[in-house]
């Protein structure tokens, strides 16, 4: 008797395996027409070597490869073994094959039935902006042009993501190594796996919370309530990260230190945001160098607009967009971004939020594509 309900259970698994299947290659016949054989692929990226290994990410390994005709593409590598991976590969298929925008990276197919399900991309030759800003050597190639048009490119692909798009899309995982960046070093939003998509109905996506400490915004950190404003809240982080070089989940040595997010905004109400720019923003080879360290500062100005505490305040990424674009702008005072204690990762709530504790292994860990269930 054992014996049999065991037998069925696996044939159970099995059939449900299968369904999963089909509905993943329904759902990618509803967007997308290229499709890969899983022996093009691992031909393409010579058996998934380490050699052509690109990256890894919450959901999988990133490789290049170069198909038969000469093409080089980028292949996500996942493992579904389990239904919240499934659900991940058929949302970030649906999400990005539905869109298109030239700050978004541009799905190319993907192969379903093999023994692991991948993703296949655009090329982007110099990978994520997180290797070069967090570098001191790297980063010499970014220049303030060069990140400022990064900026102004993962602003512009947000924008269209939430206001513009046939769907409303959140992304909840706005961070340095989900832009990727082409040859001329222009910003590509990726890894959709997180997203949501939003109707215009409804005030917020009540939802488990999911993303990346440090890039969280805290209505959604403390209760799950998602809107747009958590991505402003992200990119506003995004933003002070290119501009001061420092990642802001991270402490620095062995004494815990304040995020790069209230380091900034301390510095900026005491009038000496200009001491924590990277050095290789290189602004002094700029001949109008006053001229662009105010640019730089009214950028830094408009981050700590998107990482107020209070999600109302912030403004829409469209509205970001003009804000960085025209200078005869004018800008709010903004209000104190969210105190959280580095030690904890509990929001020190000033505006009546309820504490949310993360507990880390490490508090300089960078704990990434985390679950958890809102209070």
């Amino acid at each position: 008797m054992g014996v049999y309900v065991l037998k069925q259970r696996k044939l159970r698994q099995k059939r449900k395996g299968l369904d999963e299947a089909v509905e993943m290659e329904m759902a990618v016949t509803l967007h997308n027409s290229l499709k890969f054989e899983y022996s093009t692929l691992q031909k393409a990226t010579r058996s998934f070597s380490n050699e052509n290994k690109l990256g890894q990410g919450g959901f999988g390994m990133v490789y290049k490869g170069i198909l038969a005709d000469g093409r080089e593409i980028a292949v996500k590598r996942l493992f579904l073994n389990n239904r919240h991976r499934a659900t991940d590969f058929f949302n970030e298929v649906n999400i990005i094959g539905s869109v298109e925008h030239k700050n978004l990276v541009r799905l190319l197919g993907c192969s379903c039935f093999g023994p692991e399900s991948l993703l296949v991309y655009e090329f982007l030759a110099n990978q994520s902006l997180e290797r070069f800003i967090f570098d001191p050597i790297l980063g010499k190639e970014l220049d303030w042009d060069k990140r400022f048009e990064i900026i102004v490119g993962t602003a512009e692909g947000l924008a269209y993501l939430h206001e513009n798009s046939k769907i409303r899309i959140i992304h909840r995982d706005i961070k340095a190594s989900n832009i990727l960046l082409d040859a001329r070093f222009k910003a590509k939003i990726a890894d959709f796996g997180l997203a949501r998509t939003f109707q215009e109905d409804k005030s917020h996506i009540s939802t488990a919370i999911a993303g990346t400490l440090g890039y969280m915004a805290p209505e959604y950190l403390a209760h799950g309530q998602l809107t747009e404003k958590a991505d402003v809240y992200s990119f506003g982080v995004l933003v002070l990260e290119i501009v001061t070089g420092m990642q802001n989940n991270k402490s620095k040595g062995s004494e815990f230190s304040d995020s790069v997010v209230i380091s900034v905004w301390k510095h900026f109400q005491k009038g000496r945001a200009e001491q924590l720019f990277d050095p290789n923003l290189m602004l002094h080879n700029y001949i109008h160098e006053s001229d662009v360290r105010k640019e730089v500062l009214r950028v830094v100005h408009v981050a700590l607009l998107c990482t107020q505490e209070i999600a109302s305040l912030r403004p829409s990424m469209s509205r970001v967009s003009k804000m960085l674009l025209k200078n005869e702008e004018p800008l709010a005072q903004p209000t104190n971004p969210p105190f959280i204690d580095e030690r904890t990762m509990e929001l020190n709530d000033t505006f009546d939020y309820s504490s949310y504790p993360l507990h880390n292994s490490s508090p300089s860990s960078n704990l990434s594509h985390s679950v958890f269930l809102p209070r």
